[in-house]
């Protein structure tokens, strides 16, 4: 039976997770599989790979085949490396001895990038991290220079305001006063007529002749 190594999709969509399994190359992707080997996150970065070695490396040695992103992934995790010395073990080429030195170095260099990358991803998420509160704290600070050059403004008005309405009360009540004194020296007018009493010798001269001839 001619066996694949390849992944079978797991996890909702948009963040999907993979199964690395062994499988008959005949069924479907998300068919039943044969083993089951490790996992691949690939929603992560660097991307989580959780992986049995000895295992995926026995299905290997058996021939089993592999898929463009299971090659991918298993070279990034030593796994074809070490087939390859092995396969120089069974040449004759290497001995074990040579092979377990040679692979531990190069897992110990791959180690070390893995390791540094990390470290730069870190950093730089904390600089990201840092410019942004950054941005944020100017931010605050314009928008609360801004709320108090509004608010400066705002009282100086209102002291304007005040300074005239008290130069226009001010001005009222001299008004008011000026007017008062300027009634106050006015004489008043006469409302009852003047009535000439006449005198006595004027009523004694128009009497009538008549009443002179009647006393006579």
């Amino acid at each position: 039976m001619a066996t694949k190594i390849r992944l079978q999709r797991q996890g909702r969509k948009g963040r999907p997770i993979f199964h690395i399994v062994v499988a008959d190359s005949r069924a479907p992707r998300d068919g039943r599989y044969i083993e089951r080997l490790g996992i691949y996150n690939p929603n992560t970065n660097p991307a989580t790979i959780d992986i049995n070695f000895d295992k995926t490396l026995d299905w290997v040695q058996k021939g089993a085949s592999l898929t463009d992103t299971s090659r991918a992934i298993l070279s990034y995790k030593g796994i074809l490396h070490k087939n390859h010395l092995l396969n120089g073990v069974k040449k004759g080429a290497l001995t074990l001895e040579q092979v377990e030195e040679k692979f531990s170095k190069w897992l110990d260099e791959k180690e070390s990038k893995i390791t540094n990358k990390i470290s730069l991803l870190s950093d730089s998420k904390n600089a990201k991290t840092i410019a942004n509160l950054e941005r944020e704290k100017s931010l605050k600070e314009a928008k609360a220079a801004k709320i108090l050059l509004k608010n400066s403004a705002l009282a100086e008005e209102v002291n304007t305001n005040s300074e005239t309405s008290g130069e226009t009360q001010v001005e009222i009540e001299s008004s008011v006063e000026t007017a008062v004194e300027e009634n106050a020296n006015v004489e008043p007018e006469t409302t009852e007529e003047s009535v000439s009493i006449p005198s006595t010798d004027e009523v004694s001269s128009d009497e009538t002749p008549e009443n002179s001839s009647t006393q006579e």
